[in-house]
């Protein structure tokens, strides 16, 4: 039997390493320890670099 094909999805999600504000164009935070163009991950509690670990939590409300 032969198998159904699936067309690929295109991700309609904006980049979320970027944002334009006013004229200027703002980016995430990046990792202290791994340099610029490694950014953080955005959790609800913390900011987590996945290729060296180093983790910032954020203050508690």
């Amino acid at each position: 039997m032969a198998r159904k094909k699936v067309k690929n999805k295109v991700s309609s999600k904006k980049s979320t390493k970027y944002s334009v504000q006013g004229d200027k164009l703002v980016r995430k935070p990046s990792c202290p320890k791994c340099g610029a163009g490694i950014f953080l991950a955005e959790h609800k509690d913390r900011s987590y670099c996945g290729k060296c670990h180093y983790t910032e939590f954020k203050p508690r409300k």
